[in-house]
Order: C-alpha cells, then sequence, then structure tokens
C-alpha cells in the first residue's frame, strides 16, 4: 500500500477521547490551511461511529467556518440529534483551538428497496488512457518557485486522471465542466462506511476550480481569494472507491464572489453512486496582476 494511503486511512481512524468525542490529526498538501475534504471525511466517521453499522450514511450537509490549523489536531463532538425505526440523524462540531471550524449534519438510512432510476452517465474515455493528475504536476514542478514545487509534487491516497487537464499557470476559457477518473491507490477491505468517507474525502478536489474554467483563471495565478463555504453530499447507492469512479463536476453560476458547483459520481458500469454540490468564495484581488 502507498504511504500516502496508509497516511489517509490513518487519518480517518480517529482517536476516541470519550463518548461522542474524537480526535483527528491533519496532512499537509501544499496548503495554507487544512484541507476541506479531510475535514469532511473525519467528521462523517466521526458521526458513523454514534450509528449502527447496518446504517449507513446516505447524505451530508456541512459549513466551513474558519480555516483549519495543519499543525493542531481536530476535536469532533457529536451530537445525537435522532435515532427512528429508519433513520438517524447527526450533528458534528469541529473544533480547533476552543473555536468551530467546521459544522456537518448528516443523516443515516437502514438501507431499503424502492424506486430506482437515474440520468443517463455522461461519455469518458477509460482511465487507462489517461495520464496522472500526479505525472502532469510532476512535468510541472521543476519550472517554478519552491514553494509551489511543494503543492505540486504532493502526493494524496487517492489517484486522480483528468480528462481534460486544466493548465495551471496559462488557462484558457472553456465551458464550466470537467471530469477526473478516482480511485484509491490500493485495494480497501470491503467496509461500506470507509468506501464513503473516502469518497467524501476526494469530493472536495477540483469541485471549486470549477467555476473558474469559464473565466480563464487559476488558483495558481496570485489575484485570487478562494476558499470552500459549504459542502453537501448524497450517496445514491452501494459503490467500491478502489474501483474507478468518474466525478463529473459542472458549474451553473458565479455571482457576489462566489461559485456555485455540482458534481456526480458515476462507476465504471454507469451507476450514479453519488452527488455532491458546493459554493465557494471567489474573491478577485483589486490590483494584484495575474500569473
Amino acid at each position: 500500500m502507498s504511504p500516502a494511503l496508509q497516511n489517509l486511512l490513518a487519518q480517518l481512524d480517529l482517536e476516541i477521547l470519550d463518548e461522542n468525542l474524537y480526535r483527528g490529526t491533519s496532512a499537509d498538501l501544499g496548503g495554507f490551511s487544512v484541507f476541506g475534504g479531510q475535514v469532511v471525511g473525519q467528521a462523517l466517521v466521526a458521526a458513523q461511529r454514534t450509528v449502527a453499522p447496518e446504517r449507513p450514511a446516505h447524505s451530508l450537509h456541512a459549513y466551513f467556518l474558519r480555516p483549519g490549523d495543519m499543525k493542531a489536531s481536530i476535536i469532533y463532538q457529536v451530537e445525537r440529534l435522532r435515532d427512528g425505526k429508519s433513520f438517524s440523524t447527526r450533528r458534528v462540531l469541529a473544533l480547533q483551538h476552543g473555536k468551530p471550524i467546521f459544522t456537518l449534519s448528516g443523516s443515516f438510512q437502514h438501507e431499503e428497496q424502492g424506486l430506482d432510476h437515474q440520468a443517463q452517465a455522461p461519455e469518458a474515455p477509460p482511465p487507462e488512457s489517461l495520464p496522472t493528475e500526479q505525472e502532469l504536476r510532476e512535468q510541472l514542478a521543476e519550472k517554478v518557485p519552491e514553494p509551489l514545487r511543494r503543492f505540486l509534487k504532493r502526493e494524496v491516497g487517492i489517484e486522480m486522471r483528468p480528462v481534460a487537464p486544466v493548465d495551471f499557470f496559462t488557462p484558457e476559457r472553456r465551458e464550466p465542466v470537467q471530469q477526473v477518473w478516482l480511485r484509491a491507490k490500493h485495494p480497501l477491505p470491503d467496509e461500506p462506511a470507509l468506501h464513503r468517507a473516502l469518497l467524501a474525502y476526494a469530493s472536495d478536489f477540483n469541485l471549486l476550480g470549477t467555476s473558474l474554467l469559464p473565466h480563464g483563471i487559476t488558483f495558481f495565478q496570485g489575484n485570487l481569494q478562494g476558499a470552500s463555504l459549504d459542502h453537501a453530499l448524497w450517496f445514491h447507492r452501494p459503490f467500491r472507491i478502489d474501483d474507478w469512479i468518474l466525478y463529473h463536476m459542472e458549474s451553473p453560476s458565479a455571482s457576489g464572489a462566489r461559485g456555485f458547483n455540482q458534481g456526480g459520481f458515476y462507476d465504471r458500469q454507469g451507476r450514479r453512486i453519488a452527488s455532491s454540490a458546493q459554493e465557494g468564495l471567489l474573491r478577485l484581488r483589486v490590483g494584484t496582476p495575474t500569473g
């Protein structure tokens, strides 16, 4: 197993402090604060540990309140709002330095049979025909200053293969649609809650950047302040994240210094396994040159 995936699994295996109270650590992915997907994944793990295993998560809704400090641990406090005959509801508060940095509400359902339909899956080339995002980043790494080089060379436990890679430094304007194939870098245990937590983690990669595509801007150009504001995720069907999943992302709107994005996850058979939505801050710094 790759060290990056081992570290990610260790981060999701939260330390139990007390009943409904957990502690997690962070990884430096080259940014200025804790990666949002990490907090989403850890909060989901904390909530799931207070729910019966036969009730997997079917949805979560979260808000990012403050930037997370990568050097400090994160305390996850779970509130058990309701346990009904079919559904359980939890609220999770993530704390650092005595202040909330993130909040998540999650709903868990006993598996049931019912009506079943979905929209047609989008077309995409097979992942085996595409270079990995890591390979694309390493091609650029030697051409940039050291702070950016560290970011480009970072390794994560999720392998990603973009269908139409974005040029980080000289992007072209294009439709606000992008696709990325993703999977865990090594086979994983048959634990549905773990696969959901890893998909929650991966769902924050690339999503906010979809809003930038029609404007020919990236976060590398120095004139943009960006941050996730909220995040929602719905799980529709069983899946394994150690097999290829297509993440199809679109941005229907950007206004008021915010970009709205939504995504759909599809397995190799074209089944829609999950959906995501996110709004993020996109604030142009006045007087700062691009580049």
